[in-house]
């Protein structure tokens, strides 16, 4: 089986040939310009050998040219028909090894993780499979994903920024977050509707977060046009109830807050704190 990944009227012969769709709810789109590829593998920068996740492989043509480059592939993918194409093309490499169904469901089965991830990750669920690798734990050392434009600003804006939020502050707690590219979408096939972006994410080094900081995290930012002091007080209510007025006190005593800031103008030290005097509370 060889395929042109670089023509979309190539891949659109091929997908009726094997009677394969398109579903939209996959969010599948094939990066049919082959610069971009080959700048995104090069953009990981993995040694010769190391293992690699790969998200959302469709056809296979970002795998080939990991597998190309000596990597060991974990490809997660959740088409059945992209699947059976996988593994004909695959199969028989063995550095490829394909996990079939949900990624949302099936990594947890898969650890240790390798230390690279990378993909053109599904626009439905790019935002939502990070958040879930930071908060339980799985970091990789390096990161090279594509996203929807929005959602790849949203990752590196700063405090106090219009893009500003809680997801912004999840990867700045585990990763040095660096816009890569634009990506146009006469690069892909089908065209989405909306421009994409490359993202880089390189491993911070670990200090230690609470396992009150993801909860506290969202809770401050539940309800944006609410104080620091009135959402914290609804986050603190839920786990002490009587006591929270007082406990919520001295907690901004404590971390130099008068509880009108907004949870968009703190900066990632200042929520570390916030996690870290809650769970200092001994009640």
């Amino acid at each position: 089986m060889i395929l042109n990944y670089n023509s979309a009227q190539a891949l659109r012969a091929f997908l009726e040939q094997e009677h394969l769709g398109m579903q939209k709810k996959f969010g599948q789109n094939f990066l049919i310009n082959p610069q971009i590829r080959n700048d995104l593998v090069q953009a990981l920068d993995a040694p010769c050998e190391s293992e690699v996740w790969e998200i959302g492989p469709g056809l296979g043509a970002m795998t080939d040219l990991l597998l190309k480059k000596g990597l060991i592939v974990k490809a997660f993918e959740i088409d059945n028909g992209f699947i059976r194409v996988l593994k004909d093309l695959f199969s028989d490499n063995k550095n490829f090894t394909l996990v079939e169904g949900d990624a949302m469901k099936t990594w947890s089965a898969h650890l240790p993780a390798g230390k690279y991830l990378f993909g053109n990750l599904p626009y439905n669920i790019a935002a939502a499979l990070l958040a879930d690798f930071i908060e339980k734990g799985n970091i990789f050392s390096r990161i090279v994903v594509t996203v929807q434009r929005e959602v790849a600003l949203r990752m590196a804006a700063r405090a106090g920024s219009p893009d500003y939020s809680s997801f912004s502050v999840l990867c700045a707690s585990a990763y040095k977050v660096k816009p890569l590219t634009v990506i146009h979408r006469d690069s892909f096939y089908p065209q989405p509707n909306v421009e994409s972006m490359a993202v880089l994410l390189e491993k911070k080094e670990a200090c230690g977060y609470p396992a009150v900081f993801y909860p506290l995290l969202r809770a401050l930012f539940s309800s944006r046009r609410k104080t620091i002091k009135n959402n914290l007080l609804t986050f603190l209510s839920s786990r002490f109830n009587r006591q929270a007025q007082g406990i919520c006190a001295d907690i901004l005593s404590q971390n130099n807050l008068n509880g009108s800031e907004r949870a968009e103008r703190l900066e990632l030290e200042a929520f570390l704190s916030l996690a870290k005097s809650i769970d200092n509370m001994r009640i």
